[in-house]
């Protein structure tokens, strides 16, 4: 271990020499396993979040009822919540493993950081919703009703501050915050634990995350609750499990909306190449309109510097300016603006990215100097020096200043999906909570049909968020400090590639058996009261 970590302090020394040994084979191959990981991983988790507050509330209407049918729908939805949770677990575990095996030089600059919410959330919410979910399985007849209804509920809590956690570490990568560069240790350090855990980023990525994960219960809900009522079976089941899951995801989708609005001001303020790319706003400027659709080429980055706008562009004037500054005249930044420097409204500059290429390299220089000296006096006018230029450090790996600019039409598009289906999503649950109180709702074939049809879009539109989020700040592992090409493990690409259809066999094989364990519990139904 001490080989390893005396071995791993060369290669960061001066850190200048990260990218002369990793090739793009590696980067690219470790990006890949990260994302197909994190992309089945989502699959697991926001279905057990959405179920988690569903069968709790199932289980309080039993409480408070006395109603067996209620106990019964609780277990049924349990049951399911049971079978999805394992699977999450098991990619989960896997996920927090690559942070050492494939981007180690980012777990040693910044593990001191990123490592303590992780150390919570395992410690802390995984042991408080593995200890409750056990009660809540095995205790029916072994604690009293009141006891069981407060672990069904901690449960689904412990899912929830799990992924606050998570989400913490996540937004601390979007928006890096409480840590200061240790040029001595060559590494991040904490500063503040509570401008980690609280920053405004990362309270607007957990609502809106949470809020979108119940909108996937939900709809799980009424779907597998529109099948009962095709094939004629557990019709009280089916309509009162509908009325829980389109109420739950009415709220959850106004909620989504609300909190997506707030995160897309948090974006704006703190990474406005992420917006410029979500709008593919090339020239940015006052009184700046939202774009509903444009003729953006999906298959190719546009030419940016050339062109005004995209073609056939649709837009709601103000609105973008509105969104991004909460003023209807606020000044958005474009990716030309972003790229060649910019005046902001009240006069101060921001720098042009060749300008920060230079400062970071100024800023890796200063490291070196400060490493090789020997002399006290010196160290400490260079060390000034180098605090100076820190903000600016990552770019000094910047090859080429349009690395810096995200895939537009994979932001443009993927942004429109989320907000579409979203929107889809409203009309949806207040349809069928007015058909649920108005109309005989078994009877109405084409909405139920269209019900289960929904499942996959809600995947769809929970994954194109994550797409917009992890997309939109590359090239960046860490915004603005650590670019992915440097925060990569210096292993050979055909390793990781490797296991990439090792993890792609496993996680797909995983899914395969998940749906068919589902589908098989579905079919054969709550069964009898109380078992």
């Amino acid at each position: 271990m001490v080989v390893y970590y005396y071995s791993l302090i060369y290669v960061l020394y001066p850190m200048m020499n990260l990218l002369l040994d990793i090739t793009a084979a590696t980067v690219d191959w470790s990006r890949a396993q990260f994302a197909l990981t994190a992309i089945y991983h989502w699959l697991f988790v926001p279905l057990t979040l959405g179920l988690a507050l569903i069968m709790a509330i199932a289980e309080t209407r039993y409480y408070r009822s006395g109603d067996a049918f209620w106990r019964t729908t609780a277990q049924f939805w349990q049951r399911l919540f049971g079978i999805n949770f394992a699977m999450g677990v098991a990619t989960g575990i896997i996920l927090e493993f690559e942070f050492g095996t494939n981007w180690s030089n980012y777990s040693w600059l910044v593990g001191d950081i990123f490592g303590a919410p992780l150390a919570i959330e395992g410690i802390v919410a995984f042991f408080m919703e593995s200890t409750f979910v056990a009660v809540m399985y095995f205790g029916w007849k072994k604690v009293s009703p009141g006891f069981h209804l407060a672990s069904t509920w901690l449960t689904g809590l412990g899912a929830t501050i799990s992924a606050w956690w998570i989400l913490v570490a996540n937004s601390w990568m979007q928006y890096p915050v409480g840590c200061e560069f240790n040029p001595d240790t060559m590494r991040n350090e904490m500063t503040s634990f509570f401008d980690v855990a609280l920053s405004p980023f990362a309270i607007d990525k957990f609502c809106h995350t949470v809020t979108s994960s119940w909108i996937i219960g939900a709809v799980f809900v009424v779907a597998v609750s529109a099948w009962y009522l095709l094939k004629g079976r557990e019709e009280r089941l089916a309509k009162e499990s509908m009325k829980i899951g389109a109420a739950v995801g009415l709220v959850a989708s106004l909620l989504a909306g609300l909190t997506g609005d707030n995160s897309a001001y948090q974006v704006a303020q703190v990474q406005p190449m992420k917006l410029a790319a979500m709008e593919a706003l090339y020239n940015g400027g006052t009184d700046q309109s939202l774009t509903g659709i444009a003729l953006v080429n999906p298959f190719a980055q546009p030419d940016y510097k050339s062109e005004q706008e995209p073609p056939l562009r649709v837009a709601v004037p103000y609105a973008l300016s509105f969104l991004a500054t909460h003023d209807i005249h606020g000044y958005v930044p474009g990716v030309n603006d972003i790229q060649n420097g910019y005046t902001r409204p009240d006069g101060s500059r921001e720098l042009s990215t060749a300008e920060k290429i230079e400062r970071g390299k100024k800023a890796i220089a200063l490291l070196n100097a400060y490493r090789k000296s020997a002399d006290t006096d010196e160290r400490a006018a260079l060390k000034t020096a180098l605090m100076r230029h820190m903000p600016y450090f990552g770019y000094g790996y910047i090859k080429n200043v349009d690395d810096l600019v995200p895939s537009i039409p994979l932001c443009f598009y993927a942004f429109r999906v989320m907000v579409g289906l979203g929107c889809l999503f409203i009309v949806f649950f207040a349809v069928v909570l007015y058909l649920l109180y108005k109309k005989d709702i078994a009877k109405m074939r084409w909405l139920l049909m269209s019900a289960i049809a929904l499942v996959p879009l809600a995947y769809i539109a929970s994954e194109s968020g994550w797409i917009v989020a992890e997309m939109g700040r590359q090239p960046w592992t860490i915004q603005d400090m650590l670019p992915v090409g440097a925060a990569v493990s210096d292993v050979p690409a055909t390793s990781v590639s490797t296991t990439f259809f090792i993890f792609l066999t496993l996680f797909t094989t995983m899914l395969a058996v998940e749906i068919s364990i589902m589908l098989k519990q579905i079919k054969k139904g709550p069964g009898e009261h109380g078992e």
